[in-house]
């Protein structure tokens, strides 16, 4: 008789067990359901196209705002791989730009017809994700912008020209002479006119590099004698700042690269330019010239103010001048950096920097050599 009691007892705790495990699962179940609408409604609602590829590369999933994008129902792209003759004619133009991407996880722009995309690559363990933005809009205004600042740019110029020879026979006292407190008040003029002038010649140049029209002229030439050239127009400057600037020369002549002198001029000039407006007197401004096999490299280190380092990342933007250097040196565009960059990146070659704050600044940059390409060029 207990035994039974206790048999059904057991079973009716069983039950009971059972019962609460049916209603976990399926209280799991309902939630489980709840989060995947909500997903859904969210892919549903970006402003973003979402394509999700299968490991086998095969569409499985396409929000409202792809079908927009190329034009198709979802219906008739599921399924399909970016290789599928019968998928639309975009995907086999992603297809190629996803080959040449060596990295898996990148973010590029696609121009497909007249809307620009920012396709960003989002690799997972079961396949690929790739997130569409249209930045066709933002294209258009940046380029509004870019077109203006030349304009305006190119409009300041001539005026700003015209002051400056002003200025300059009425110092060399082509107009009559001058006392030593007018001349000491043209000088100044003259000064501030020079540095209007060279934050238009910078701004053209963003522009230039903005636009794809920054064009260079290559040749072979010696990279110490470019570092020389620009020595030469510092130097004055140097001494009147008490800083010593000097030239470590690599103990074999560099061999010749193929680069535009005057590109790679202004990038030398940026470099020794804000190491010694950063620097005090005093300090040294150091350039050196290494080389190998496959590329040469020149640093410009100084012993000056250093950059902030959470302020490093940002060194290369433009407009972006340094905390600590905004009130040292109040002039400047913010832009040399920028320009600097991206003529050295132009050339094939890297840029970059290590810097502790009171203590100074190293700039590197790297060249590839291709004087092979000389003797090649001579034989025609």
């Amino acid at each position: 008789m207990l035994s039974n009691q206790g048999e059904k007892t057991q079973l009716e705790d069983t039950r009971r067990a059972l019962l609460n495990i049916l209603e976990d699962t399926e209280q799991a179940r309902r939630q489980a359901e709840e989060d995947r609408k909500k997903i859904q409604l969210i892919i549903a609602d970006l402003i973003d196209g979402l394509l999700v590829f299968g490991a086998e590369g095969r569409l499985e999933l396409v929000n409202p705002q792809a079908e927009h994008i190329f034009g198709v129902e979802a219906a008739k792209i599921l399924g399909k791989s970016l290789e599928d003759p019968a998928a639309p004619p975009a995907f086999g133009e992603l297809l190629s730009m996803l080959q040449r991407e060596e990295d898996r996880l990148f973010r590029k722009e696609f121009i497909m017809g007249e809307v620009i995309l920012e396709i960003t690559e989002l690799p997972f363990e079961a396949g690929t994700m790739l997130v569409l933005h249209d930045v066709t809009r933002e294209k258009a205004i940046e380029r509004m912008k870019t077109e203006f600042v030349s304009l305006a740019a190119h409009q300041m110029r001539t005026p700003l020209s015209a002051i400056k020879w002003s200025l300059q026979m009425m110092l060399e006292g082509e107009m009559g002479q001058v006392n030593e407190k007018q001349k000491e008040f043209l000088s100044k003029t003259y000064e501030a006119n020079e540095r209007m002038i060279t934050l238009i010649n910078d701004l053209l140049n963003v522009t230039r590099i903005e636009a794809g029209r920054y064009l260079y002229q290559p040749s072979f030439v010696q990279m110490e004698d470019i570092i020389d050239e620009q020595l030469g127009l510092y130097k004055e400057e140097a001494g009147r700042r008490g800083i010593a600037l000097s030239f470590v020369r690599s103990a074999k002549r560099c061999p010749k690269a193929l680069v535009d002198p005057e590109k790679i001029g202004i990038v030398v000039q940026n470099l020794i330019d804000n190491a010694l407006h950063y620097t005090s007197k005093g300090g040294k401004v150091t350039i050196s010239i290494t080389h190998d096999i496959k590329e040469l490299q020149v640093q410009v280190a100084d012993t000056g103010l250093g950059i902030p380092q959470k302020e490093q990342v940002k060194i290369f933007e433009r407009f972006f001048r340094a905390s600590n250097v905004r009130t040292v040196h109040t002039e400047g565009s913010g832009l040399g950096l920028y320009i600097t960059k991206h003529i050295v990146e132009t050339h094939g070659g890297k840029i970059w920097f290590e810097s502790v704050e009171s203590k100074g600044t190293t700039f590197t940059f790297t060249l590839p050599i291709k004087e092979e390409m000389e003797e090649f060029l001579k034989k025609f």
